[in-house]
């Protein structure tokens, strides 16, 4: 008598194919000029500009001419804890694109994923229009956009007039260096800070300094990155949503759940490697915004709308320190890589709740239905 195991078929061994020197030859040769271009125009600036960071090169000659001099790490040492205006002015840019970041990527983020919902709805007519017009600032020069601004918010600009029949008077908003919570303190009659804020310093700036919000002129900047940026991620959020299956959002549908269930516990769920892309692009655009400061303000008023970008920009061309320049282009790359990492840890995967299973029917791990 035979067991089931002596009937039963038996696997095949895995067929491996042997790689031919032909194959390798042709991957090296339509590989081969990407690597070049890459190493060429981005791994070799990179390091020039790694060793540039440790010099004191003053942009004249190579920089690794017999006159340029080693210096280590005191670039880095005048922007993180030099004491001087160097590590001031650093400090007041990060503070500045900090506030930037904090504001600029949720809100944008969450005005894409509200237009991609509204502009995918079947009953809505007219999608195509809608879609155009609300991608159409995306790919238009921020140089253009930013000069529209300059008069939208200027001292006598369409938005302060129309503040004006509400009683709210003010000059140009890029003139105005207030910070916009210390604005709303002053407006209940707090007008100092307690003193451990005051007294503290990170980066040559007072902890109260730190928690003074954005600048009205930076409040300006604020919202034209999310007018201009929240199409193009709307189109990501529109095409990560036609390629949802339905059946789920059925089955939601006939547990009861209602709209805002389903759109929470279903829809956003899915969407997580969308939101994970928008909020990584969000992070870096945000963190290197450069070509609306330098085209509004140059950093001004007071340096409240400076950015790291735009003063490693002015430390390298303008003042010729060149070595400060880099060391704050690479301190600007560590802290992109620092927050991408971090978001991507927040939005990582974790296990379904029995609770979810229970509404959605998600399998788990340990069912085998």
């Amino acid at each position: 008598m035979t067991t089931a195991t002596e009937t039963a078929p038996k696997k095949a061994p895995p067929v491996t194919q042997k790689r031919r020197p032909r194959d390798t030859v042709a991957g090296w040769l339509f590989t081969g000029p990407m690597l070049i271009i890459l190493g060429l125009f981005l791994v070799v600036p990179v390091g020039m500009a790694l060793w540039v960071s440790f010099s004191d090169w003053t942009g004249r000659g190579s920089p690794f001419a017999s006159t340029v001099s080693f210096i280590g790490m005191d670039n880095y040492k005048e922007l993180l804890a030099g004491g001087g205006l160097a590590e001031r002015d650093f400090g007041m840019s990060l503070r500045n694109n900090a506030w930037y970041v904090v504001l600029v990527v949720p809100v944008q983020t969450i005005v894409a994923i509200v237009l991609a919902v509204l502009v995918n709805r079947q009953v809505l007519k007219g999608r195509g229009f809608f879609r155009t017009a609300f991608y159409f600032p995306s790919v238009t020069s921020s140089v253009a956009i930013t000069v529209i601004w300059l008069f939208l918010f200027g001292a006598t600009g369409a938005v302060n007039k129309v503040l004006s029949y509400l009683g709210i008077h003010g000059p140009s908003w890029f003139q105005d260096p207030s910070g916009i919570l210390h604005n709303g303190l002053h407006a209940v009659g707090i007008t100092e800070g307690p003193a451990f804020l005051v007294d503290t310093t990170v980066l040559g700036l007072p902890l109260w300094d730190w928690l003074a919000g954005p600048s009205v002129a930076m409040t300006a900047f604020i919202f034209m990155a999310v007018f201009t940026t929240s199409g193009t991620f709307m189109l990501l959020f529109i095409a990560a949503l036609q390629n949802l299956s339905g059946e789920v959002h059925e089955a939601a549908m006939i547990d009861g759940a209602n709209g805002w269930q389903r759109f929470w516990q279903v829809t956003l769920p899915q969407l997580r490697p969308t939101l994970f892309t928008v909020l990584t692009l969000g992070l870096i655009g945000t963190w290197q915004v450069f070509d609306q400061i330098y085209t509004g303000t140059q950093g001004g008023p007071g340096k409240t709308t400076l950015t790291p970008a735009y003063l490693s920009y002015t430390s390298a061309f303008e003042s010729q320190q060149w070595g400060r320049g880099a060391a704050i282009a690479f301190v600007l790359f560590i802290i992109i890589v620092l927050f991408t990492l971090l978001q991507r840890w927040v939005l990582r995967e974790r296990p379904v709740s029995r609770r979810h299973r229970r509404m959605y029917g998600t399998p788990s791990k340990g069912d085998h239905s």
